[in-house]
């Protein structure tokens, strides 16, 4: 229930400086994912990174029932993966995968996010996207610092316009990812950020038929909480203990 009071909060904050009648419309006028989820509809995803997050997120995904378009710049590495995730996932070109989707999983290296925004602005716009790149100066170059000072919830912000953008599955191990979802007792936390409440509640959604804990933590200025460097950063945390990291 926590999550579920998370998301009603942001709800709540995220609308509290609009007229009902605008209101109204916002929330009367999300797109198709947002309507899916209200329906409980398999989806269509598009995974821009096919790597050990993108891989491993979306493989739970398409054992989950929905329809999952695998990407990466060599696709055709990508066939024990896709065979892997069974009769729900393809594969493709990330701008295959950014068309097909309805919702996208943006998980590359986080010098290559710009790009990704710049090339794909058409196929993203207006969706939501879950976004999961950290910033790290040795990999990334000179836009990982000022990104990290910024955090990387308002910097992707910047770089992935037009999209109803959330942090997610940021500040988790690659291997707890991959083979931690689903596990008996309290499962593991994914801390999510995001400023569009249905959004978040789109990400709450897919955080749980991954097998995991989703804990909304705030708006995108928040995800900062959460960010490389932090004490939460690195592990695989029940959402209590994610929670009491996060002085929640």
């Amino acid at each position: 229930m926590d999550d579920i009071r998370d998301v009603n909060r942001n709800r709540r904050a995220l609308l509290s400086g609009f007229s009902v009648a605008g209101a109204s419309m916002m929330l009367g006028g999300l797109p198709l994912a947002v309507r899916a989820e209200e329906k409980g509809a398999a989806l269509k995803i598009g995974v821009i990174g096919a790597g050990k997050i993108g891989g491993a997120v979306g493989m739970h995904w398409a054992k989950a029932g929905h329809e999952v378009f695998f990407s990466s710049r060599h696709p055709e590495q990508l066939a024990d993966l896709v065979k892997r995730a069974g009769p729900n996932a393809r594969a493709g070109t990330p701008r295959e995968a950014a068309a097909f989707g309805e919702v996208l999983l943006i998980s590359v290296p986080y010098g290559a996010v710009p790009q990704v925004g710049q090339d794909y602005a058409k196929e993203l716009a207006g969706k939501v996207v879950l976004e999961t790149g950290n910033p790290f100066p040795s990999r990334d170059g000179a836009m990982a610092e000022p990104a990290l000072a910024k955090g990387a919830g308002l910097a992707s912000a910047e770089f992935l316009p037009g999209v109803r953008l959330v942090r997610a599955f940021t500040s988790v191990p690659a291997a707890d990812v991959a083979n931690g979802a689903h596990r008996s007792g309290d499962r593991i936390a994914i801390p999510l950020a995001g400023d569009d409440a249905g959004a978040l509640e789109m990400a709450v959604r897919l955080v749980k038929e991954a097998g995991f804990e989703p804990v909304v933590v705030g708006d995108l200025a928040s995800a900062k909480k959460f960010d490389r460097g932090t004490n939460v950063f690195g592990k695989a945390l029940t959402a209590a203990e994610l929670r009491r990291g996060l002085g929640m």
